[in-house]
């Protein structure tokens, strides 16, 4: 049995390790209990436990011995038809270590294999489903073409809650012994936007400076703006004050090294506490979302950002 040569390090539980997505790892973990598991798809954005929850299934299902039944790759770095022709096809054919009838192979970031590759993904995945299952990670599933998809069972991963983030900080903060300030906790997690391994390398900066982990602290980790200092542009540009608010902004972007995208991000973020109408509230965040396309194609953020405090002046004077 393949239970035999489980070690205690190994066993399911370690599926606990992963948060937020209770339904999913219910669903994986009686798959892994079963002892064969079909074609996998885990699609969602990043940080949110896809490629630890695929590293679970592999030592709960082969212990000790799984290197000897695993292969890692990752697409972006090999896309081509060539890495599933060699390396793929290599490992696929071959007979697995020990009791498990199959091994597994984890190919991340699907999404960036080129369009022939997946063609030729696909036959490997068909004529070697006896000896071999594959585990594709994306987090865009519509990139992956329609017959991989109904090869694989498709599971969806959603961004972390506030709560999930917590259970991971205070866990970390047990093991680490770390003192975690109770409203750090929310700037950790607005930081993170739902990320958890965004989330534990912020933590794990903050906690190389002092144990204790403050809300000032993490902030300056990030060196994120904060939303007073952004509610004070937006409401020296909501009176009419383009030059203020001109030069509160430069001083933001200057003196705390934020940078642009940064800084639309906590203006979008703050625009729904002005008080405006909400009609105006609309006219403003399509406007943030126009400057930060310009931005993201290679406009100069400063000019953008200047153009999208002229914006909130007209607003601000009923234009």
């Amino acid at each position: 049995m393949a239970s035999e040569i489980w070690t205690e390090k190994f066993r399911p539980s370690q599926f606990s390790e992963v948060v937020g997505q209770d339904g999913i790892v219910k669903r994986v973990e009686s798959l892994t209990n079963s002892m064969n598991i079909p074609h996998l798809l885990f699609a969602g954005p990043a940080g949110t436990g896809k490629s630890t929850l695929a590293l679970i299934i592999v030592k709960s299902l082969y212990g000790k011995s799984w290197k000897d039944n695993y292969l890692e790759l990752n697409a972006s770095d090999e896309r081509g038809i060539n890495i599933v022709r060699e390396k793929v096809k290599n490992f696929a054919r071959t007979k697995s270590l020990g009791n498990v009838p199959f091994k597994v192979i984890f190919l991340d970031e699907a999404d960036a294999l080129t369009p022939e590759a997946q063609q030729a993904l696909r036959r490997t995945m068909e004529n070697y489903s006896s000896t071999c299952r594959f585990i594709l990670s994306c987090n865009y599933s519509s990139k992956i073409i329609d017959p991989i998809q109904s090869r694989c069972v498709i599971l969806r991963f959603k961004l972390l809650e506030r709560k999930d983030i917590e259970r991971v900080i205070y866990r970390i903060a047990e093991n680490e012994d770390l003192t975690i300030a109770p409203d750090s906790i929310e700037t950790l997690y607005e930081a993170s936007e739902g990320d958890c391994r965004r989330c534990i390398n912020i933590l794990q900066s903050t906690a190389s400076i002092s144990p204790s982990i403050t809300s000032e602290l993490v902030s300056t980790i990030i060196s994120n703006t904060r939303p007073k200092d952004i509610r004070v542009v937006l409401d020296y540009a909501l009176s009419g004050d383009f030059q203020k608010s001109r030069e509160k902004l430069l001083d933001i972007m200057l003196k705390e090294s934020i940078s642009g995208q940064d800084v639309i991000k906590a203006i979008q973020k703050e625009i729904w506490n002005l008080p405006v109408e909400p009609e105006i509230k609309v006219r403003l965040t399509e406007k943030t979302g126009e400057v930060e396309f310009r931005i993201v194609e290679g406009s100069d953020p400063f000019i953008q950002l200047e153009s999208l405090l002229a914006g909130f002046v007209l607003a601000g004077l009923g234009k």
